[in-house]
């Protein structure tokens, strides 16, 4: 059974006081311990964000590790990628992230690994990089359209909520055909897909939304049915 969690936003580095959603992409996993490996490229392997991580994760029932670009754990990386339960992309810089990739081969070891049932999540540029499309301020100046890897069909827009500039900008792109219709997603919200569908959209904030996003004459924005994980 092939999984994507794709986060809006919130997580370990938005929400360090909040584990609703990290502690769901854990139990998504049937393993006692499942070993999670943390892919922070967007953020050029930030030492920050890398140690974020570990101070929520090495307190959980799982494993955890993460895959440096610039220092390298092993040169057979997928023997390392392979061996995992759950793949953890962190933000940053989208086309960055899918140019390092491309040229380590690591996109191809991580359609391999969603193949072989490997859980792939991840937040902002570590959720739009499955799709075919996602919107990206990756180049500095506004947001725009940008070509991913295609796991998943459609285009994916973080922080929704979380981002003034997001919304209109979503909007401006799908009615002007510049991008594929889609599902947009609010921080503190992921989208649980089961192979290449929508099984279920949870949150760890009360009033956080998950919508598709499409053009029929002008923009339909549709919620989607959203489970807080709290109380």
């Amino acid at each position: 059974m092939r999984q994507i969690i794709a986060l809006g936003g919130g997580g370990f580095s938005m929400e360090p006081d909040n584990p609703l959603l990290d502690k769901y992409i854990l139990n998504q996993s049937k393993k006692i311990n499942p070993k999670i490996c943390f892919i922070p490229t967007a953020s050029g392997d930030s030492d920050n964000y890398i140690s974020r991580y570990y101070n929520f994760f090495n307190n959980q029932n799982c494993i955890p590790s993460h895959l440096s670009l610039f220092e390298p754990p092993t040169r057979d990386l997928e023997g390392f990628i392979m061996e995992k339960d759950i793949l953890f992309v962190g933000g940053g810089n989208t086309k960055n992230l899918l140019a390092l990739w491309k040229d380590w081969s690591l996109d191809c070891i991580l359609r391999k690994a969603w193949n072989k049932g490997i859980i792939l999540t991840g937040i902002s540029a570590g959720s739009i990089c499955w799709f075919d499309e996602g919107v990206t301020d990756s180049f500095g100046d506004g947001l725009e359209q940008i070509e991913c890897l295609g796991f998943l069909k459609g285009s994916n827009c973080p922080h929704y909520d979380g981002d003034i500039e997001r919304r209109p900008a979503y909007h401006k792109l799908v009615a002007s055909n510049n991008i594929k219709a889609g599902v947009a997603a609010d921080d503190g919200v992921a989208i649980h897909y089961i192979e290449q569908e929508v099984s279920k959209v949870v949150s760890s904030r009360p009033e956080a939304k998950a919508y598709s996003i499409s053009f029929d004459t002008k923009v339909i924005e549709k919620e989607l049915q959203t489970e807080f994980l709290g109380v």
